[in-house]
């Protein structure tokens, strides 16, 4: 199957699969215990107040005919408005994305070079004293969760020696003190980078005893270019899902990272959208995350295709 034509299928693949999580997520939010309206009426609520609410709203609708306003608002780009603080859904989203985006963005920056590298130096150097330490340090450091090596982080670097800043409070951005990043950053690598660079090291292994790449030896090819040019692209394809994986969980906002740093990113923005029985920044945020799945596996499932078409 040629790439444009298996390109076209997967599209239209995903599409589907937005349409229907976007049903899904309405139908999962309207089953959710307790009433948006209660909540927003206060302590000691008013029937009447909280009817009114729900008037306001429009909760008092049919939830088959609210499922169709929102999926036509959809078609528009409109995710409707917040029922806490009555702005736009897409501008709350807005302002929570520049930090992820910039989280994730500088995350992927760092790990894809440093995961190759390791991968490919430990394959290369199999059974040896960096291969042994290489993996050594992958399988403890993969075993830490996010939150606790972020509390020991800032426990010494922060608070102990006072070298970086602990939380991004009264930060005006993350780009304006560049500091307030190296911290969640080095909680974002570590699980990612210890996953992929042990995908990378097995298929470059793999490669390294394959057919292909002995016959390429005999003929009298370099041993450098065999490796990068030959060996390394096959052994990239079964890491560029696990890269896709990593992708979708850093855009999905990496709520403990955001919440322990305090960044106000997306994951923040869901935290108090669930607090708050927001339902339509919920649904918003869930329909964000299901079309960032859809895409960044669209885009590895591509990219694997490219770098190995029998995959």
């Amino acid at each position: 199957m040629s790439l444009p034509r298996y390109a076209a299928r997967r599209l239209l693949l995903g599409l589907g699969q937005v349409v229907a999580v976007a049903a899904a997520v309405f139908l999962l939010v309207e089953a959710l215990p307790g009433d948006a309206a209660v909540s927003l009426a206060g302590d000691n609520p008013d029937p009447a107040r909280i009817a009114q609410i729900r008037a306001t709203l429009g909760l008092d609708r049919p939830p088959l005919e609210r499922l169709l306003d929102w999926l036509a608002g959809l078609a528009r780009l409109d995710l409707g408005v917040s029922i806490v603080s009555g702005r736009p859904v897409a501008g709350i989203l807005l302002d929570g994305l520049e930090p992820t985006l910039v989280l994730a963005g500088l995350t992927l920056l760092v790990l894809l070079p440093l995961a190759v590298l390791a991968g490919v130096a430990a394959a290369v150097r199999e059974g040896r004293a960096l291969d042994r330490a290489l993996t050594s340090v992958s399988v403890a450091l993969y075993a830490i969760p996010e939150f606790a090596l972020a509390i020991v982080l800032i426990a010494v670097f922060g608070v102990g020696l006072g070298w970086l800043p602990p939380t991004a409070v009264g930060v005006p951005g993350l780009l304006a003190e560049p500091a307030v990043l190296v911290l969640p950053l080095v909680v974002l690598l570590a699980r990612p980078i210890c996953s992929i660079s042990r995908l990378v090291r097995a298929g470059m292994i793999d490669a390294l005893r394959s057919d292909y790449v002995r016959h390429a030896l005999r003929l009298g090819l370099p041993v450098p270019r065999v490796r990068l040019a030959h060996a390394l692209p096959n052994a990239l394809a079964p890491a560029v899902q696990q890269v896709a994986r990593t992708t979708d969980w850093l855009l999905g906002g990496v709520i403990v990272v955001e919440a322990v740093f305090v960044i106000p990113g997306l994951g923040t923005t869901l935290t108090g959208a669930v607090d708050g029985r927001d339902l339509p920044v919920v649904q918003g945020l869930a329909l964000v995350f299901a079309t960032t799945t859809v895409l960044v596996n669209l885009v590895a499932d591509l990219a694997a295709f490219r770098l190995a078409p029998r995959a």
